[in-house]
């Protein structure tokens, strides 16, 4: 019987988050093409299935959506030639002028930048540093981070062959830095993780002259981020682009001081005797990223921020008179920090977990991703649900609909 229900239940969910003003995606096969008759749907072809993303701008589900302009631009940059260097270099300096920087440098995502701007530390300038890399023989070769700071991507700065040393406090961190210390990096997902915070790590960093990188991936929202981590100090700081900046889930930015930045340039694509010739960034990309930078800063983020809100808030008032499920708008505090819904009921009553709901909806037509990993209830993401590029579906039967929910979430 239970089973029988999960129609509905998806029925529900589907309810619920198309909402007027959200903008479902309506990313099926049919939709694409009465979207873009002329274009061929490689997707349906390949038999890969589309989903509403409730979930985030998680990387494992393609991050975020370009807008229509970003799209074009890419377009029209995809008819010419140019010389990939000059590309490069004068894109760099117009979104360092937009970020208010030193210089930028448009990489093939958030890791890459870890990886050039480790190179950059490390190998410098130096034609034979370049050429030997991850061979550090003769070169600085250690980076030193908080052990809390360890997670699954520090292994873009270990591809340039440094040693990884861990430290648990201030007096560690500074007992570390030695002649072989090329630079100290900071996860800002893990901010309040460990013992030393932002002002003092790059405080320590300046007094033994040693360059400070900052992983800043997914921590945009809020806009500031743009701006905060170079003017604190921080002599590199690496951004996703694909994520909340919506430009291209293949590029991202490092920025930061300026002869750090053109040391990774050298580090980099289309340089062919480089650690970094593998990230590869062509004209699309790069002009895709700078139009995308562009218009975040040009949005209105308050009032962005309150249609999030209203978002949640209609969704929440969608199951409101469910008996015995609640619900609450939460923002995580450092990346995706954007208004959530998190719904919750009496599992053992309805004998259906959080992770078992959020696989029936995955499984469901069309299927919904909503945000992964959690055992607290349903967690919606109600920013990636709706963008230029999509359709909206119109919210029908909603009644009807979750009415046949109560049984089920209340057993």
């Amino acid at each position: 019987m239970l089973r029988g229900l999960f129609s509905n239940r998806r029925g529900f969910m589907r309810s619920a988050l198309a909402v007027p003003g959200i903008g479902l995606s309506a990313q099926t096969a049919t939709a694409q093409r009465k979207r873009r008759a002329a274009s061929r749907d490689v997707l349906a072809e390949l038999g890969v299935r589309p989903f509403l993303n409730a979930a985030g701008t998680y990387t494992r589900l393609t991050a975020s959506q370009m807008s229509r302009s970003v799209l074009d631009a890419m377009q029209v940059a995809a008819t010419q030639y140019v010389d990939l260097n000059e590309l490069h270099e004068k894109a760099g300096d117009q979104i360092a002028e937009l970020l208010d920087c030193d210089a930028a440098l448009v990489t093939a995502g958030c890791a890459s930048a870890l990886t050039l701007g480790t190179a950059a530390c490390v190998a410098g300038s130096s034609e034979d540093g370049i050429r030997r890399l991850p061979d550090t023989t003769g070169m600085k070769n250690e980076v030193v981070l908080q052990k809390s700071h360890r997670n699954a991507y520090d292994h873009a700065v270990r591809n340039c062959g440094v040693r990884l040393v861990e430290v648990d406090s201030a007096r560690d961190l500074a007992a570390a830095i030695n002649e072989r210390t090329a630079m100290l990096f900071f996860l800002n997902h893990a901010e309040h993780d460990g013992a030393i915070g932002h002002e003092e790590f790059v405080r320590i960093g300046k007094q033994h002259g040693v360059p400070t990188l900052n992983d800043v991936a997914a921590d945009i929202p809020p806009a500031d981020n743009l701006f905060r981590f170079t003017k604190m100090g921080y002599d590199l700081v690496a951004f996703s682009g694909g994520k909340g900046l919506r430009g291209p889930q293949s590029a991202g930015l490092l920025i930061g001081r300026r002869d750090l930045i053109e040391a990774a340039r050298l580090n980099n694509s289309p340089n062919s005797d480089s650690v970094g010739r593998t990230n590869k960034v062509n004209k699309e990309e790069v002009v895709g990223m700078l139009v995308a930078l562009e218009e975040f800063l040009e949005r209105d983020h308050d009032e962005v921020w309150k249609k999030w809100e209203q978002s949640c808030a209609r969704i929440a008032r969608n199951v409101a008179n469910l008996p015995g499920v609640s619900t609450e708008m939460f923002t995580p505090e450092i990346a995706n920090a954007v208004p959530h819904l998190r719904i919750r009921w009496d599992y053992s009553a309805a004998q259906l977990t959080p992770e078992q709901a959020a696989e029936e909806l995955r499984q469901g037509e069309p299927a919904i991703e909503v945000r992964p990993r959690s055992s607290e209830g349903l967690e919606i993401a109600v920013w990636m649900l709706g963008s230029s590029s999509t359709t909206t579906v119109p919210l029908t039967g909603r009644v009807q609909r979750t009415r046949h929910f109560i049984p089920v979430i209340c057993g």
